[in-house]
């Protein structure tokens, strides 16, 4: 088995207290989910050499993930604040709409997101949308459908396999800063 797998298997074990642990930490519930969603990406699409500890090392994944995304909240509240204060007056009320370009480029997200979803088989869809959409635990949807929660945990990997691959195709060559720092110091610059 490799790295990879053994992390994705130990990740998959441990997703119901990984999910807890973000909850106590004070995410919402769909934060958890989209973090939990972000780690299960970065595992898939990152080459992660052997780990002493998989557990250990996917709390502290996760967690870098939730403090990420406080982080960028508290930046963005900042931010917004600051604006308000220089330009907004004194009514302090702030826009919360997206801006039009922030809502074309979600707009063609959301489309390639549902031709990816779209080429899925019926049943690996709807299993996906029930569980990231509707909200309904895995064991429900294994019961109703009558298969095995390992079985809903695998049509959830493939879907999240295909949303993986097609935002690796979207990023293009986005390479890994980690990567560019040891081709300067190869090079000599």
């Amino acid at each position: 088995m490799s790295t990879s797998s053994g992390l994705l298997q130990t990740f998959a074990d441990s997703r119901p207290a990984l999910l807890r642990y973000l909850m106590l930490r004070g995410a919402s519930s769909a934060d958890a989910e989209d973090i939990l969603q972000e780690v299960y990406l970065k595992l898939l699409a990152d080459r992660i050499g052997p780990v002493a500890e998989p557990r250990a090392y996917l709390y502290r994944m996760t967690n870098n993930h939730f403090l990420g995304l406080r982080r960028t909240a508290d930046r963005r509240t900042r931010r917004e604040e600051d604006w308000v204060d220089a330009f907004g007056g004194n009514d302090g009320e702030v826009d919360e709409r997206p801006s039009v370009e922030a809502e074309l480029i979600a707009r063609e997200q959301l489309a390639i997101l549902q031709r990816v979803l779209d080429g899925l088989p019926e049943r690996t869809r709807a299993i996906f949308r029930r569980f990231r959409v509707d909200g309904e635990p895995q064991r429900q949807i294994a019961a109703d459908l009558g298969i095995s929660v390992s079985a809903v945990e695998k049509h959830l990997t493939r879907a999240y396999e295909a949303i993986s691959a097609a935002r690796l195709r979207l990023d293009g060559e986005r390479r890994d800063p980690r990567r560019l720092k040891a081709e300067r110091g190869r090079h000599g610059s």
